[in-house]
């Protein structure tokens, strides 16, 4: 854990063990060019800069942290933070939590679950995937 984590406030919908499982780091000062991609259910900290694709084909977390900066760039993974800036498409097949620190240029897509601080920056459109229909039926079929 570096001294940036100890001052970030929790994570609140991407969970704590997912993000403490995290073990590829592009650290701060570092600059990344090229894509990032795995079939297995990893984890990845950009503290840095990364310049290209990060795509988990099963699972995956992505934490961009504060001082990290993606650009032209699609990010898909089960669980995505971000708190840094993102220039790009996200993909969310779980959660997504963007911080009151974020800035997204771009869209954000998400099957589940959406956390947006109010105090985040973004300028493109929020796109649920899920069944929108799904959780209006089991609420009226609970109410009878």
């Amino acid at each position: 854990m570096n001294d940036h984590d100890s001052h970030r406030a929790p994570a609140r919908l991407v969970p704590v063990e997912q993000l403490n499982a995290i073990s590829s780091l592009i650290a701060e000062g570092a600059v990344f060019e090229g894509s990032f991609s795995s079939r297995n259910d990893l984890g990845l900290k950009i503290d840095g800069v990364l310049k290209g694709d990060i795509h988990f084909q099963n699972g995956g977390t992505v934490h961009i942290g504060a001082t990290g900066v993606v650009e032209a760039t699609t990010v898909e993974a089960d669980h995505v933070l971000l708190e840094g800036k993102m220039r790009g498409t996200i993909i969310a097949r779980k959660t997504l939590e963007i911080t009151g620190t974020a800035t997204l240029l771009g869209d954000a897509q998400y099957d589940v679950l959406l956390d947006v601080h109010p105090r985040a920056r973004m300028r493109g459109k929020v796109e649920y995937r899920g069944d929108i229909d799904a959780g209006d039926q089991g609420q009226a079929q609970t109410n009878y």
